[in-house]
């Protein structure tokens, strides 16, 4: 059974814990381009969804199509699979740069790392 848009909603607003600057900031930075799935163009699917939480981020609720749903779905599944497979030095791993290109710092609040 697929999850309500207020679920999504709740969990979207735990979970992708960066302000749309910060998204933006850290996909300019090397750590965030060394990481990923390649998306068949040379941007990883990460960055590429970064990019979009960001276009989500400033977005009104009442404004979010169906496809914005689609992908806030995908990003809550993403951070929850990935953020509990912490690795024994999560610090500067590829981990932590992949799970900042979806929009969430482990290290910040509500981070999983963080606990």
């Amino acid at each position: 059974m697929s999850k309500s848009r207020d679920e999504i909603w709740d969990e979207w607003g735990d979970l992708v814990n960066m302000a749309p600057a910060e998204i933006e900031d850290w996909l300019a930075t090397d750590e965030s381009k060394s990481v990923g799935a390649d998306s068949g163009d040379g941007t990883s699917k990460g960055r590429k969804s970064g990019q979009r939480i960001v276009e989500i981020k400033r977005t009104n609720k009442d404004d979010l199509s169906d496809d914005d749903w689609d992908h806030m779905g995908k990003v809550v599944g993403y951070i929850k699979r990935h953020g509990a497979q912490v690795p024994d030095e999560p610090e500067g791993s590829d981990w932590a740069y992949s799970l900042k290109n979806w929009g969430h710092d482990p290290f910040g609040e509500n981070g999983v790392a963080k606990g």
